[in-house]
């Protein structure tokens, strides 16, 4: 892998408490949190994960993104300090931020071993796939300093996991290992701690071999649905279908199962 070229980007000149590589061959590209042990992440980081997800977005030789770490922990939270210097305004509106790998139309993957506390968890909470090591630790401790979860988490576990659950982990600031994860379904899949860069480097190239304009299209259409009744959630999937059924992907993809072939998808 190779660093990612941000120079034509000031906010991104200076990367806080992470960089990003890229793998042409692989067509991936890597955001990793490299501030150990905890790798806390900083007001400024959060400004650049947005930034850095827009870049990554609109660079068509990216397929896949993969969010990871150094070290041993994913993350241990936010800086608490930094909340303190920041106007209630400013820190209203943190979610935005965190939102980005959601609005990033290609599939982003969380990769995570070890503490995934706070804004940490959060982050990978906007993520499409979450590959955990069986080290992995999850929890939202905000109400441990007379606090609450501000960008995004609560809400996003109460439609994954629903509400009982949801108040366990946030009310009670209660910490959840990896497996437990797995089976209460925020997490995707939970490996051993040795398996977990394999594991991902296995899904990166499962998500490389479907259509990126299908990819893209059903990621919108899944974030979409779930914030809208089941009739409205079919008829966004229904006007999606009816899209997709011109492009050059579909005809690539029928041609290629009558052909008993591989199909070679372009994203058009």
């Amino acid at each position: 892998m190779t660093a990612y070229d941000f120079s034509n980007t000031p906010l991104l000149k200076e990367l806080d408490g992470f960089r990003v590589e890229f793998d042409a061959a692989k067509e991936r590209a890597d955001i990793v949190l490299s501030r150990p042990p905890m790798n806390i992440v900083s007001m400024r980081q959060r400004d650049q994960f947005r930034a850095v997800f827009e870049a990554l977005d609109a660079d068509d030789r990216v397929r896949v993104i993969v969010l990871r770490n150094d070290g041993e922990n994913f993350s241990s939270g936010g800086n608490i300090a930094g909340f303190m210097e920041m106007t209630p305004e400013h820190v209203s509106e943190l979610a935005v931020n965190i939102a980005a790998p959601e609005r990033c139309r290609k599939p982003v993957i969380a990769q995570i071993r070890g503490y995934c506390f706070g804004v940490g968890f959060e982050l990978s909470l906007a993520c499409d796939f979450r590959i955990a090591s069986e080290t992995a630790q999850f929890a939202l401790p905000e109400m441990r300093i007379g606090m609450i979860p501000g960008s995004g988490g609560s809400a996003r576990l109460l439609h994954m996991i629903g509400i009982a659950r949801t108040k366990d982990i946030v009310m009670r600031a209660r910490r959840v290992p990896g497996k437990q994860a797995e089976e209460w379904g925020f997490v995707t899949q939970c490996v051993a701690d040795t398996d977990l860069e394999k594991a991902v480097d296995a899904l990166v190239e499962e998500l490389r071999g479907f259509s990126p304009l299908a990819q893209r299209t059903i990621k919108t259409v899944l974030n979409r649905g779930q914030h809208t009744s089941v009739q409205g959630a079919i008829e966004i999937e229904g006007q999606a279908y009816g899209r997709l059924r011109s492009s050059a992907d579909f005809k690539e993809g029928v041609a290629s199962f009558h052909e008993k072939r591989k199909p070679v998808f372009t994203g058009q």
